[in-house]
Protein backbone atom coordinates (compact mmCIF):
# COMPACT_ATOMS: atom_id res chain seq x y z
CA UNK A 1 0.00 0.00 0.00
CA UNK A 2 1.62 3.25 -1.08
CA UNK A 3 1.70 6.11 1.13
CA UNK A 4 0.95 9.57 0.95
CA UNK A 5 3.99 11.88 0.49
CA UNK A 6 4.00 13.95 4.25
CA UNK A 7 3.82 17.44 2.21
CA UNK A 8 0.54 19.71 2.46
CA UNK A 9 -1.70 20.61 0.10
CA UNK A 10 -4.67 21.92 -1.47
CA UNK A 11 -8.02 19.92 -1.95
CA UNK A 12 -11.37 21.15 -4.20
CA UNK A 13 -14.06 19.04 -4.68
CA UNK A 14 -15.66 19.78 -7.96
CA UNK A 15 -18.89 22.55 -7.89
CA UNK A 16 -22.41 20.37 -7.87
CA UNK A 17 -23.82 18.84 -10.75
CA UNK A 18 -27.30 18.19 -11.45
CA UNK A 19 -26.42 14.91 -10.36
CA UNK A 20 -25.05 15.50 -7.09
CA UNK A 21 -28.61 17.99 -6.31
CA UNK A 22 -30.42 14.48 -7.56
CA UNK A 23 -28.51 12.49 -5.16
CA UNK A 24 -27.37 10.43 -8.21
CA UNK A 25 -24.02 8.66 -7.77
CA UNK A 26 -21.84 9.73 -11.00
CA UNK A 27 -18.75 8.17 -11.09
CA UNK A 28 -16.99 8.12 -14.12
CA UNK A 29 -19.90 9.65 -16.22
CA UNK A 30 -18.96 13.17 -17.44
CA UNK A 31 -21.71 15.25 -16.11
CA UNK A 32 -21.47 19.34 -16.49
CA UNK A 33 -21.98 21.40 -13.67
CA UNK A 34 -24.79 22.83 -13.33
CA UNK A 35 -25.56 26.60 -12.66
CA UNK A 36 -25.01 26.33 -8.91
CA UNK A 37 -21.72 24.72 -9.22
CA UNK A 38 -20.31 27.50 -11.27
CA UNK A 39 -21.28 29.59 -8.65
CA UNK A 40 -19.84 27.52 -6.15
CA UNK A 41 -16.74 27.13 -7.89
CA UNK A 42 -16.48 31.37 -8.37
CA UNK A 43 -16.99 31.14 -4.78
CA UNK A 44 -14.01 29.11 -3.60
CA UNK A 45 -11.72 30.65 -6.17
CA UNK A 46 -12.46 34.01 -4.04
CA UNK A 47 -12.33 32.29 -0.87
CA UNK A 48 -8.89 30.89 -2.01
CA UNK A 49 -7.82 34.51 -3.04
CA UNK A 50 -8.61 35.95 -0.07
CA UNK A 51 -6.47 33.40 2.19
CA UNK A 52 -3.90 33.21 -0.38
CA UNK A 53 -1.33 34.09 2.35
CA UNK A 54 -3.11 31.95 5.31
CA UNK A 55 -0.97 28.79 4.18
CA UNK A 56 1.07 28.08 1.87
CA UNK A 57 -0.05 29.60 -1.65
CA UNK A 58 -0.62 27.35 -4.51
CA UNK A 59 1.90 27.18 -6.77
CA UNK A 60 -0.26 25.12 -9.58
CA UNK A 61 -3.50 23.31 -10.15
CA UNK A 62 -3.88 19.33 -11.11
CA UNK A 63 -6.90 18.35 -12.12
CA UNK A 64 -9.24 15.46 -13.38
CA UNK A 65 -9.89 15.19 -16.37
CA UNK A 66 -13.65 14.99 -15.98
CA UNK A 67 -15.31 18.13 -16.97
CA UNK A 68 -17.11 19.15 -13.80
CA UNK A 69 -13.55 18.83 -11.85
CA UNK A 70 -11.80 20.76 -15.00
CA UNK A 71 -14.31 23.56 -14.94
CA UNK A 72 -14.16 23.78 -11.66
CA UNK A 73 -10.42 23.88 -11.71
CA UNK A 74 -10.79 26.76 -14.87
CA UNK A 75 -13.29 29.08 -13.00
CA UNK A 76 -10.88 29.20 -9.83
CA UNK A 77 -7.59 29.99 -11.87
CA UNK A 78 -9.50 32.54 -13.40
CA UNK A 79 -10.89 34.08 -9.72
CA UNK A 80 -7.48 33.42 -8.73
CA UNK A 81 -6.13 35.45 -11.11
CA UNK A 82 -8.40 38.27 -11.33
CA UNK A 83 -7.50 38.91 -7.59
CA UNK A 84 -4.21 39.46 -7.60
CA UNK A 85 -2.67 35.89 -7.61
CA UNK A 86 -0.71 34.47 -10.33
CA UNK A 87 -2.05 33.31 -13.24
CA UNK A 88 -2.17 29.05 -12.91
CA UNK A 89 -1.69 27.00 -16.03
CA UNK A 90 -4.09 23.63 -14.78
CA UNK A 91 -2.44 20.22 -15.52
CA UNK A 92 -4.68 17.41 -16.19
CA UNK A 93 -4.36 13.88 -14.60
CA UNK A 94 -6.17 10.63 -15.52
CA UNK A 95 -5.24 9.51 -12.06
CA UNK A 96 -7.27 11.70 -10.73
CA UNK A 97 -10.63 10.76 -12.38
CA UNK A 98 -13.82 10.06 -9.86
CA UNK A 99 -13.79 6.07 -8.90
CA UNK A 100 -15.59 3.76 -11.40
CA UNK A 101 -19.00 2.94 -9.98
CA UNK A 102 -20.09 0.41 -12.87
CA UNK A 103 -23.96 -0.42 -12.57
CA UNK A 104 -24.07 2.01 -10.02
CA UNK A 105 -23.62 5.12 -11.79
CA UNK A 106 -27.20 7.27 -12.42
CA UNK A 107 -28.64 5.44 -9.76
CA UNK A 108 -29.51 6.91 -6.50
CA UNK A 109 -26.64 6.87 -3.81
CA UNK A 110 -26.88 3.75 -2.08
CA UNK A 111 -26.23 2.33 1.65
CA UNK A 112 -23.23 0.46 0.35
CA UNK A 113 -20.18 3.08 0.50
CA UNK A 114 -19.35 1.74 4.12
CA UNK A 115 -19.20 -2.13 2.72
CA UNK A 116 -17.45 -1.04 -0.30
CA UNK A 117 -14.75 0.97 1.92
CA UNK A 118 -14.41 -2.54 4.01
CA UNK A 119 -13.62 -4.33 1.02
CA UNK A 120 -16.49 -6.04 1.24
CA UNK A 121 -18.42 -4.83 -1.71
CA UNK A 122 -17.55 -3.76 -5.23
CA UNK A 123 -20.24 -2.35 -7.72
CA UNK A 124 -20.70 -4.69 -10.69
CA UNK A 125 -18.00 -3.43 -13.40
CA UNK A 126 -16.44 -1.20 -10.86
CA UNK A 127 -13.74 -0.34 -8.92
CA UNK A 128 -12.44 -1.36 -5.80
CA UNK A 129 -11.71 1.02 -2.89
CA UNK A 130 -8.72 -0.74 -3.03
CA UNK A 131 -7.99 0.49 -6.18
CA UNK A 132 -8.86 3.90 -5.91
CA UNK A 133 -7.33 4.23 -2.80
CA UNK A 134 -4.01 3.40 -4.77
CA UNK A 135 -4.74 5.40 -7.84
CA UNK A 136 -5.91 8.34 -5.62
CA UNK A 137 -2.38 8.29 -4.00
CA UNK A 138 -0.27 8.02 -6.80
CA UNK A 139 -1.95 10.71 -8.63
CA UNK A 140 -1.99 12.85 -5.60
CA UNK A 141 2.00 11.90 -4.74
CA UNK A 142 2.95 13.02 -8.58
CA UNK A 143 1.69 16.22 -7.81
CA UNK A 144 3.34 17.03 -4.50
CA UNK A 145 6.62 15.89 -5.85
CA UNK A 146 7.82 18.94 -7.24
CA UNK A 147 8.14 21.87 -5.30
CA UNK A 148 5.47 24.06 -4.11
CA UNK A 149 1.88 23.31 -2.97
CA UNK A 150 -0.21 22.20 -5.66
CA UNK A 151 -4.40 23.04 -5.58
CA UNK A 152 -5.77 19.24 -6.11
CA UNK A 153 -9.40 19.76 -8.40
CA UNK A 154 -10.77 16.10 -7.97
CA UNK A 155 -13.90 14.30 -6.81
CA UNK A 156 -16.18 12.93 -3.59
CA UNK A 157 -15.01 9.44 -3.68
CA UNK A 158 -11.53 10.31 -4.13
CA UNK A 159 -10.81 12.40 -1.07
CA UNK A 160 -12.41 9.56 0.88
CA UNK A 161 -9.54 7.69 -0.18
CA UNK A 162 -7.34 9.96 0.31
CA UNK A 163 -8.87 10.25 4.05
CA UNK A 164 -8.21 6.70 3.80
CA UNK A 165 -4.72 7.45 3.42
CA UNK A 166 -4.02 9.93 5.86
CA UNK A 167 -5.23 7.57 8.47
CA UNK A 168 -8.92 9.81 8.79
CA UNK A 169 -11.96 8.40 9.08
CA UNK A 170 -12.78 7.01 5.27
CA UNK A 171 -16.60 7.57 4.69
CA UNK A 172 -17.14 11.24 5.45
CA UNK A 173 -19.04 13.19 2.77
CA UNK A 174 -16.79 16.44 1.64
CA UNK A 175 -19.32 19.31 0.27
CA UNK A 176 -19.55 20.50 -3.02
CA UNK A 177 -16.61 23.28 -3.68
CA UNK A 178 -14.74 23.80 -0.24
CA UNK A 179 -11.27 24.24 0.06
CA UNK A 180 -9.59 21.84 2.14
CA UNK A 181 -5.88 22.45 3.19
CA UNK A 182 -4.58 18.87 4.10
CA UNK A 183 -0.83 18.90 6.51
CA UNK A 184 0.83 16.32 7.75
CA UNK A 185 0.80 16.40 11.52
CA UNK A 186 3.28 14.87 13.96
CA UNK A 187 1.37 11.32 13.89
CA UNK A 188 0.44 9.32 11.38
CA UNK A 189 -2.83 11.48 10.84
CA UNK A 190 -3.48 14.56 9.36
CA UNK A 191 -4.68 17.38 9.55
CA UNK A 192 -7.58 19.09 7.23
CA UNK A 193 -8.78 22.74 7.42
CA UNK A 194 -11.83 23.77 5.55
CA UNK A 195 -11.86 27.33 4.15
CA UNK A 196 -15.40 29.14 4.93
Amino acid sequence: MTDLIARPYWYLRHGETDWNAQGRSQGRTDIPLNQTGIRQAEAAGLLLAKHWHDHAPIVRIVSSPLIRARRTAEIVADQLAANGAPRLEIALDDGLKEVCFGDEEGKPMGTWYDSWIAGDYTPLNGESFADLRERAVSAVNRALEKDGVPLIVCHGAMFRALRSAMHLKPNVRLPNATPMWAEPGPTPVWNLTALS
